[in-house]
């Protein structure tokens, strides 16, 4: 079986995985808001789950799609949610919704091939 079908093994979606619990786990080493500490952990326990969803289905190629939409909900949540003047909250929505992008981006071929693959059985 090919390593992009194969359950449990990607690495895209571990990264995806690793990136929401460092969201979740963020506010404990910097200084936020209340609204930006329950933004925090809700985009990042949704990009933790939605990373745990891929891994579980490979082949489930609009999960790659679900995590760009949370990476770029969780870029702009500083301006959407008013936490700009938090340079460290700031910073990590920044960082991590970008990388969550970038993941999903590069995810998107390896989870359309086992799209494919699953599909011909």
């Amino acid at each position: 079986m090919s390593q992009s079908v194969k359950a449990w093994t990607r690495p895209h979606d571990w990264g995806e995985v690793v990136l929401g619990v460092l969201f979740v786990l963020s506010p404990i080493v910097v200084d936020t808001s209340t609204t930006a500490l329950w933004t925090m952990i809700i985009l990042g326990a949704l990009i933790a789950l939605d990373g745990l969803a891929s891994l579980a289905m490979p082949g489930m190629v609009y999960g790659e799609w679900v995590q760009v939409g949370l990476g770029v909900l969780a870029f702009i949540a500083p301006w959407v949610m008013s936490y700009t003047d938090m340079t460290g909250a700031a910073w990590a929505s920044w960082v991590i919704g970008a990388l969550t992008v970038a993941v999903g981006v590069a995810a998107l071929p390896v989870a359309t091939s086992a799209h494919r693959i699953a599909g011909q059985h």
